[in-house]
């Protein structure tokens, strides 16, 4: 195929609101360097990364939650989820899902034409488990708000699947982040899991993950939303934030909580724990910050473990998931590329379940 030299995309231009994504139909088309591919993007989904780079919401100086919009004060030194500037104008969007059509020196040609999702975690080719040389696809690199976009070829992970790309482009970045989450935590059949924002992307990854890995489930959303979310297979829906919890829970033994969420409703989630239980997190879209009682921590010997750098093989281990059905999309909407701005104001509404995603 002819490849053009230029493309539309949508390109960020700086820390802020939405108006700092500004639409062009003639961006350059890059060009795979050596080691690298080229994918026509067929389609991209959205993710609260996105949203908090833009934003800069990751900066120690904001204290709220994620609103979408911009902060008083974002620091310079700290505004991304690595705590380092990222360069701008930049290309973000990370769920990337498409064809091969070229590649660079070093690469077989006969990976052109192969469809394929992205593995996000940008490692250091020659210490790769080295979480300080780690970056991500849409932050540290240009990524899928694009007509076309390039990726290491080991990033590119091809996949046989009947999933349209809208569908598959709902996988990498959140269903990563929540087997990283249940990795860290070491979750098993012998665990209950307490899931909250189970009606987000990443919450509804974790019911489903968590379910695969033989867990009982207790599935936290907006009532409104239950309906959706029994498709996924908790064996409990509870409300998003019941004023008793411990009494909603019943006889139920919570000895993994999987939080998205934090906010003011935190403490409640670490009083439910049984001694010995883990808390894991990779995101706190409800605010950063927290109380947290020692003696709580201590005297019941928990374990509470952070999640953003995923081990290598997370990824290869949900394209075999995706390939033998074992876990589903949760696809809410459909947007144009061109319509980015419109499809992150319905992201940030959070009125949707699942996984949003535009298309170019």
């Amino acid at each position: 195929m002819t490849i053009p030299t230029k493309m539309s995309a949508m390109v960020t231009m700086g820390h802020g609101d939405l108006d700092q994504m500004v639409w062009h139909e003639d961006w350059p088309v890059p060009e795979p360097a050596a080691g690298e591919v080229l994918i026509r993007v067929g389609a991209c989904g959205l993710n609260n990364t996105d949203v908090n780079t833009r934003s800069g919401w990751y900066s120690k100086a904001v204290n709220e939650a994620t609103t979408g919009g911009a902060f008083a004060e974002v620091n310079d030194e700290d505004p991304t989820w690595g705590g380092a500037p990222v360069a701008f104008p930049r290309i973000q969007g990370a769920d990337v899902c498409g064809e091969i059509v070229a590649v660079g020196s070093g690469i077989d040609a006969s990976r052109i034409g192969e469809r394929v999702i992205t593995d996000n975690w940008l490692r250091d080719a020659d210490d790769p488990l080295n979480m300080d040389k780690a970056g991500y696809f849409g932050s540290e690199r240009n990524g899928g708000f694009a007509a076309y976009t390039t990726i290491p070829a080991v990033n590119a992970i091809a996949i046989q699947s009947d999933m349209s790309d809208a569908e598959l482009a709902t996988f990498s970045c959140s269903y990563s982040t929540a087997e990283g989450m249940l990795a860290r935590a070491n979750v098993s059949a012998d665990d209950t899991v307490l899931v909250t924002g189970a009606s987000g992307g990443v919450g509804g990854a974790l019911v489903q993950l968590a379910k695969l890995r033989g867990a009982r489930v207790v599935a936290m959303a907006s009532e409104a939303k239950h309906d959706e979310v029994a498709q996924l297979g908790p064996d409990v829906l509870l409300p998003r934030s019941p004023d008793n919890l411990r009494v909603a829970l019943g006889d139920e033994r919570i000895t993994v909580v999987a939080d998205i969420v934090g906010g003011p409703y935190w403490g409640k989630l670490i009083d439910v724990l049984e001694r010995g239980g883990r808390y894991t997190c990779s995101g706190a879209i409800a605010g950063p910050m927290v109380e947290l009682d020692l003696r709580t921590f201590y005297l019941r010997d928990l374990t509470f473990t952070g999640s953003t750098i995923i081990p290598p093989e997370v990824m290869q281990n949900l394209v075999r998931y995706i390939e033998s059905d074992a876990i589903k999309p949760a696809l809410a909407a459909t947007y144009p590329l061109q319509e980015l701005r419109e499809a992150q104001v319905a992201f940030i509404a959070k009125k949707h379940s699942g996984n949003i995603v535009v298309v170019p």
